[in-house]
């Protein structure tokens, strides 16, 4: 495209949710409600209580603890914008803002990706191993694997937002979108987009189809072991440890194949945004529910009782 036509674009225009006017403080509503729900009655709670339970100090809930963390921080990057937008209608996104939340929502969705699977390995090892298990899954190889799950994570969204904020926009700078989407944006460069469509799919396949391979192997070496035990309550036992991570596997991974790997025919954009509804909003939501575990409710009874303790 001739430079000419090129022009430096210092802000974008996101066009936000499909819905009617008249169904904006609707959606505000429930999705401040699900923001509050997410962030304050569950991923903080999930915190609080896994920092103050000395029961929950294990390999498993110190995983958890930082997929809660991610979980809180990947809602924050996308909800508050949108709230803004429906209630202010004020839907133009800095140059510089736009970039950041791409750079911010690239970060925390392979972060969740990695630590996922990092839980996958440690579920594995519970089961195949059970008596190595505090040899192998040692204080030190967990912080290894989070602090490797970060670098990793780091790296690949700064080599996108790098990629990105090279690339010139023209004069068309409406994003379909209710977020700073890579794929969206891309599609508003002039230029030459090639490289990044190429690293976006190999970063698509080690950020998310590896860890996901892993995970499979990892259950399918669980699903050979289960099947050796000869009693149903070992079988049900070894299950209940697995259930809340195959939930987790399943929301998450469940999302991003919809969103990104299955093709739509008609109204592809609003497919999109919903699927993306599903992916940043809904899917967070749920994560909390299947981190109840047992462990957890039992911490939370002991905290609650304590204060009732102690208030009377």
């Amino acid at each position: 495209m001739r430079k000419e036509n090129q022009s430096k674009v210092s802000e974008f225009l996101l066009l936000g949710l499909p819905i009617w006017q008249e169904q904006q403080g609707m959606f505000f509503v429930l999705f401040l409600g699900i923001y509050l729900t997410t962030v304050v009655l569950g991923y903080l709670l999930i915190l609080l209580l896994i920092r103050l339970d000395s029961h929950l100090h294990s390999p498993m809930y110190f995983f958890l603890s930082h997929l809660a963390f991610t979980d809180t921080t990947f809602s924050s990057v996308t909800v508050p914008k949108i709230l803004m937008n429906v209630q202010t209608q004020h839907l133009s996104i800095s140059y510089e803002g736009c970039i950041s939340q791409t750079y911010f929502f690239i970060l925390f969705a392979d972060l969740d990706s990695f630590l996922i699977t990092s839980m996958a390995y440690d579920r594995y090892v519970a089961i195949c191993h059970p008596l190595h298990y505090t040899t192998i899954m040692s204080q030190s190889l967990c912080k290894m694997l989070v602090a490797g799950s970060w670098v990793i994570a780091c790296a690949c969204a700064l080599l996108h937002t790098l990629l990105l904020a090279r690339l010139s926009f023209c004069a068309d700078d409406t994003i379909p979108h209710f977020f700073c989407d890579l794929a969206a944006v891309l599609k508003l460069s002039c230029s030459d987009t090639s490289i990044n469509e190429l690293v976006t799919f190999t970063a698509g396949l080690t950020d998310i189809m590896l860890p996901f391979l892993c995970i499979l192997v990892s259950y399918g070496h669980i699903g050979v072991t289960i099947l050796r035990v000869p009693s149903t309550n070992g079988i049900c036992k070894a299950l209940s440890t697995c259930g809340s991570h195959l939930s987790l596997v399943t929301l998450f991974y469940g999302a991003i194949i919809g969103l990104y790997f299955l093709p739509s025919s008609s109204n592809t954009n609003d497919k999109n945004i919903i699927a993306s509804i599903i992916y940043t909003v809904v899917t967070p939501m749920l994560k909390p529910f299947t981190y109840s575990l047992r462990k957890m409710k039992g911490a939370l009874r002991k905290l609650l009782s304590k204060k009732t303790y102690s208030s009377n």
